[in-house]
C-alpha cells in the first residue's frame, strides 16, 4: 500500500495494517539484558568532542576534562584482579578502595548529562563487554531478573558501570542499589552516575526520610560530585507540546507508514501493567513510528511511573510518537508535577514532546 492510498483514506490491504503493541508479550532472556547495557541509539555516536561547552558555563568544560582523565585511568586492570596477570600463592581478600570510587554529574536538564556520561563509556579503553551502561530503572531491572547475587557475579568483572537517571524513588530501591553499588566497588568496579540532584540531596521530603538519609549517606560517599552548570529545564517551564492531531490522522498515518503501532491510549496504559518494565525495549522492536489514538490524562501514580518507563525507551530508540487526544504537557495532574516523582514526569514530558515533533511528518499535508 502506499502512502497516497492511505492519506486518501481509502480501505488499506491486510497485510499492511500496522501492529498493536498490546498485542506484543515479550519474553527476554537475561542474558539479552545484559548485553542490551551500553549507550542506545541515540548516543552510540557521541564523544567528548562532540560535546560544545557553553562558554559562559566553565563547569561543562571542566566536565570533559575530568571525565576524559577519569576515562584514561580505567585502561588496566588492577595486579591480580579479574584477568590480571599476577600468581597468586594463597588467598586474599580483595583490598576495599578508598575515596571515591566513582563520579556524580548533577546538572539540570538539557546540560548535556547523558552525553557526557555515554562518552565516558565510549572512551575508557575496554571491551565493550567489561563496561555496562543503563538506566537506573534498567539496573533494578536486571537485579530483578537475575537475582542480587548474580548481578553482582555478572557485573563484578567490570571495569566501568554508567548509570543514567539516578533516582531512589523508594526505600527499596535505595537499599537494593547502594548494597549492589557498596559491592561492585569492592570488586573493583567503577561506577558514574548522573542525576539532578545531589547524592546527598536524593530522597528529601518523600516517604521515611530519615531511612533514605541513613542509605544515602552511605552510597554518596562512593562519588565525588562534579556539578554541571547550565541553564535548567526547570526554571524555562514544561516544553510546549506539539497540537495533537485527530483520530482519523493519526489512523492514517499509521497505516501509511511501515513498522508503524497503533494504539488506543488507555488500552496501551493497561497494557502497560501486564508486562514487565525491563521489557518494553523488547515491546518496541523493530517499531519505526507509535501512533496512539484518545490520548488522556493519566490516572494514577503507578500508571504514570510506567509510562515514563515507556518514554524512556522510545526516546533511547528515537521513535517518533503521533497522538490525538490531549497534548502531552497535560498528561500528569499538577499533584504529579509537585510530588516527589516530578523529576520523572518532567524527564517524559521532555522526550515525548521531542518525539511528537519528529513525528510531525507522518500526517500528509
Amino acid at each position: 500500500m502506499s502512502s497516497s492510498t492511505a492519506a486518501s483514506g481509502r480501505t488499506p490491504l491486510t497485510e499492511a495494517a500496522p501492529f498493536a503493541l498490546c498485542a506484543r508479550e515479550p519474553r527476554v532472556p537475561a542474558e539479552r539484558l545484559v548485553a542490551e547495557m551500553v549507550p542506545p541509539p541515540r548516543f552510540d555516536s557521541v564523544r567528548f568532542d562532540t560535546y560544545v561547552p557553553d562558554p559562559n558555563q566553565p563547569s561543562q568544560s571542566e566536565a570533559v576534562t575530568v571525565l576524559s582523565a577519569f576515562a584514561a585511568g580505567l585502561g588496566a586492570r588492577p595486579a591480580g584482579g579479574p584477568g590480571g596477570g599476577g600468581r597468586r600463592w594463597f588467598a586474599r581478600k580483595p583490598q576495599r578502595p578508598t575515596g571515591p570510587r566513582g563520579v556524580y554529574l548533577d546538572g539540570g536538564y538539557g546540560v548535556g548529562k547523558t552525553h557526557l556520561l555515554a562518552s565516558l563509556w565510549h572512551a575508557t579503553p575496554a571491551p565493550a563487554e567489561e563496561k555496562a551502561f543503563g538506566t537506573f530503572v534498567e539496573l533494578t531491572n536486571l537485579v530483578g531478573a537475575l537475582g542480587f547475587q548474580q548481578t553482582v557475579s555478572t557485573l563484578g568483572g567490570h571495569r566501568l558501570l554508567c548509570i543514567d537517571e539516578f533516582e531512589l524513588d523508594d526505600p527499596g530501591d535505595t537499599v537494593l542499589v547502594s548494597s549492589l553499588l557498596g559491592r561492585l566497588v569492592d570488586a573493583g568496579v567503577a561506577l558514574a552516575a548522573t542525576s539532578n540532584t545531589l547524592p546527598g540531596k536524593l530522597g528529601e521530603g518523600r516517604f521515611a526520610a530519615a531511612d533514605f538519609l541513613r542509605e544515602i549517606q552511605g552510597l554518596s560517599a562512593r562519588f565525588r560530585p562534579l556539578r554541571i552548570d547550565g541553564e535548567d529545564y526547570r526554571h524555562r517551564g514544561l516544553p510546549e507540546a506539539p497540537a495533537p492531531f485527530s483520530d482519523e490522522q493519526v489512523t492514517k498515518a499509521a497505516y501509511a507508514t511501515e513498522g508503524a503501532s497503533l494504539d488506543d491510549f488507555p488500552g496501551l496504559l493497561d497494557h502497560l501493567a501486564a508486562v514487565h518494565p525491563s521489557r518494553y525495549g523488547a515491546l518496541t522492536d523493530g517499531v519505526r513510528a507509535v501512533c496512539l489514538t484518545d490520548v488522556t490524562a493519566v490516572p494514577d501514580q503507578s500508571t504514570a511511573l510506567r509510562l515514563v518507563v515507556l518514554a524512556d525507551r522510545l526516546y533511547d530508540r528515537e521513535v517518533p510518537v503521533l497522538a490525538s487526544g490531549l497534548p502531552f504537557d497535560r498528561l500528569f495532574s499538577d499533584e504529579m508535577l509537585n510530588g516527589g516523582y516530578r523529576k520523572k514526569y518532567f524527564r517524559a514530558i521532555s522526550r515525548l514532546t521531542a518525539l511528537a515533533r519528529d513525528a510531525r511528518g507522518l500526517v500528509a499535508e
